[in-house]
């Protein structure tokens, strides 16, 4: 589970567990984290918590919500960020990055490429005498991703696969069986990919530019996806597709 850390001037003043799907921050009494203070509007911003990722959004605050020195509309949190609301800090720590850390696995640099390792990936058939792939070696692709707990999967529902197209991974193939699947580069370009009764949905989170289907932007309403779509999203091409199991 993740949390924030509320503090004015270094002084701990609270924390909040992320245990709900919206979390809500604010000046008036009711919000979920309370901060009286006139540099902060009734209704400043909140958080929605989908599986392990969580998203901040501004909600047309006056003086704005800042992630790490930069004014934000949305973002999806990270362990580590500071959100500032005048002069009140916020920090975001994720239970998970820190177990990790705590066996060294530490935080990845998304500005750079996100590491998956390939137990998570299947490759395309390698050449003749090609050696065999050492399994303990991890391959970067220039999307990152991350993934929530596994749905259950009925014997005969397909099951969406997502395979790189271009760069330096083209070929490999991610299984997207889980709820949702968190695709792109924090404060560049993110897109969350989820998994319903009706399909799979792919829905911008951040950036500028929306991510592009077939052509298409898809805007800023989730977007279904259809087998042997083309995804692009932070310059990567993938194609949608499904199968039995």
């Amino acid at each position: 589970m993740a949390k924030l850390i509320l503090t004015l001037d270094g002084a701990f003043l609270g924390e909040h567990d992320l245990d709900k799907e919206l979390l809500t921050i604010g000046r008036r009494p009711n919000n979920d984290v309370h901060i009286d203070n006139l540099a902060v509007s009734g209704s400043h911003a909140v958080v929605r918590t989908i599986g392990n990722d969580s998203f901040l959004e501004d909600l047309d605050s006056t003086n704005g919500t800042i992630v790490n020195g930069k004014p934000i509309k949305k973002h999806i949190l990270q362990h580590g960020d500071i959100i500032e609301l005048g002069k009140y800090q916020l920090k975001y720590v994720s239970e998970a990055a820190v177990n990790a850390a705590a066996v060294g696995g530490g935080a990845e640099d998304f500005e750079k490429t996100m590491i998956i390792r390939p137990s998570a990936t299947k490759s395309v058939i390698p050449p003749p005498n090609a050696p065999p792939p050492d399994a303990s070696t991890t391959t970067t692709v220039q999307e990152a991703l991350k993934q929530e707990p596994p749905l259950p999967i009925q014997e005969e529902a397909p099951v969406g696969h997502i395979q790189v197209l271009n760069g330096p991974s083209a070929g490999r193939e991610l299984v997207l069986n889980k709820a949702l699947t968190t695709l792109g580069k924090p404060g560049i370009q993110v897109a969350v990919i989820t998994r319903r009764p009706q399909g799979y949905f792919v829905t911008h989170v951040e950036g500028t530019s929306h991510p592009v289907v077939n052509g298409q932007s898809v805007g800023a309403q989730a977007h279904e996806l259809k087998d042997h779509d083309v995804l692009e999203l932070a310059g990567v091409k993938m194609e949608f597709f499904l199968s039995k199991g």
